[in-house]
């Protein structure tokens, strides 16, 4: 899914020089890694790979774990097809980012500055701000929750504890991006590892679950296509459109010399596609966990981390496969996903507020600024429901509600801006992604209508 390319003048040239753009995206890691002059293609696929795993870690992130093992628990393996058609899209929209930043030397924050009116502007940053806000709730409740299975750490404590994740970001920026980059790529193997062990375990039936990678028609049934829309809102995540603009420009070569420029975007989709490959299999592992040890049973038990942790234990539950070390290595999991969401949920939210404002702010300050507005609303609501986590996971589930609501806001300025040959000239989107992107954006948005126009009857 790449682009031929024949343009003599960079893309969004006049836009950067005239400072829409704000200076380089993320700076202090813009063109900070070196690329080789070897034409090889595994030497350049690894050169460019590590962007591809920050942004694969939003699609495996704590939101999606109980949505996705509740969606086997219910319908067995029905919604696999649902996880492959989310991942495809996915793909279209990471490659559409990635692309952007490359071409235009803009994050889409940037972008979306310089190419609409103050006003639509303040709003889109509003909107988006409120969605970075809401995935780092989910990200703090996971890891307040593992840190309580794991070590008997209160809640409360959990998720003050997740604010000295700056800190190691602060540290892992000092050392290289490489290194921020290894270690999310380290724990998004511990979480593969873990579940593929479980699901060796639960011995699924692979036959069935290959078999409806194929759309079922059972799934336009009302119970089933509320659960296929959550699994849909839970994994497109807005905040990586950002994010993968943005640190698809940490490589550094010849921005003006053609024939570089189309061996970045070629790499940069390949490291993304694979990466969300990698997604995608760990998606599907939690499904098939959940059909393989809790399909046909009370699935209404398995509506919390808490009570997956336990149910992986319950013999009743989990069958003859149940053990504490089942659950301990969830809860391990559970850790790490949140750890590697708060890594990239940082970044993002500094991408935001320097692209859409250009606040120049000292860097740990903008970091900390940002973690904690998120870590605000789960304190509240720790404190005022006295550590419940029915009540966290009240608070989880609705800030998925905002992202549907928020995604929109981010998909259609993205297709928009790559659709363009104004900004993108010959690498913009060939009329094949452009309707692609177009019905992905415009089908998303209607399924996630649909979640939040459920959600609101639920109320009443």
């Amino acid at each position: 899914m790449t682009d031929n390319v024949s343009t003599k003048e960079r893309p969004g040239q006049v836009a950067a020089d005239t400072g829409y753009a704000n200076g380089p995206s993320l700076e202090e890691i813009n063109r900070t890694v070196a690329i080789p002059k070897e034409k090889g293609f595994f030497k350049n696929l690894i050169a460019f790979s590590g962007p591809g795993a920050l942004v694969a870690v939003g699609y495996m992130d704590p939101g999606n774990w109980v949505t996705s093992i509740g969606g086997g628990a219910k319908y067995g393996y029905l919604l696999m097809s649902v996880i492959l058609i989310s991942s495809l899209i996915a793909m279209l929209l990471q490659y559409m980012a990635a692309k952007l930043g490359i071409v235009t030397q803009m994050d889409l924050a940037q972008a979306t500055r310089a190419h609409t009116t103050k006003k639509v502007g303040f709003v889109l940053w509003v909107m988006t701000e409120l969605a970075i806000m809401a995935t780092d709730i989910a990200e703090v409740i996971g890891g307040a929750i593992a840190l309580q299975l794991l070590f008997g750490i209160p809640l409360i404590i959990g998720v003050a504890l997740t604010v000295f994740d700056v800190l190691l970001l602060l540290l892992l920026t000092k050392l290289g991006f490489r290194k921020i980059e290894a270690i999310v790529v380290c724990l998004i193997t511990v979480i593969l590892v873990v579940f593929a062990y479980e699901v060796v375990i639960a011995q699924p039936n692979m036959g069935q679950a290959m078999a409806n990678f194929i759309p079922q028609p059972q799934i336009v049934h009302p119970g089933q296509l509320t659960m296929a829309l959550g699994i849909v809102g839970a994994t497109v995540m807005p905040h990586n459109l950002y994010l993968h603009s943005s640190i698809a420009q940490t490589r550094k070569f010849d921005r003006n010399d053609p024939a570089e420029m189309r061996r970045a975007v070629k790499f940069t989709t390949w490291d993304s596609n694979i990466q969300l490959v990698g997604a995608f299999v760990i998606n599907c592992l939690l499904l098939l966990l959940g059909a393989a040890l809790f399909f046909g049973k009370d699935a209404d038990q398995l509506g919390t981390f808490s009570q997956l942790y336990n149910a992986l234990q319950d013999n009743h539950l989990a069958g003859a496969v149940a053990s504490p070390f089942l659950s301990t290595l969830f809860a391990t999991a559970l850790l790490a996903s949140g750890q590697n969401s708060t890594i990239t949920g940082t970044l993002t939210g500094q991408v935001i507020m320097e692209g859409f404002i250009n606040l120049k702010i000292p860097m740990w300050v903008r970091r900390l600024v940002t973690r904690l507005l998120s870590v605000a609303p789960v304190i509240i609501c720790t404190l005022i429901y006295g550590g419940s986590e029915q009540a966290l996971d009240r608070l989880l589930v609705n800030s998925q509600v905002f992202l549907s609501i928020a995604l929109p806001f981010s998909m259609i300025p993205l297709t928009i801006f790559t659709s363009s040959k104004k900004i993108m000239g010959d690498y913009a989107n060939k009329p094949w992604v452009t309707v692609l992107a177009w019905t992905s954006s415009i089908v998303l948005t209607i399924l996630n209508l649909q979640i939040i126009w459920g959600t609101v009857a639920d109320l009443f």
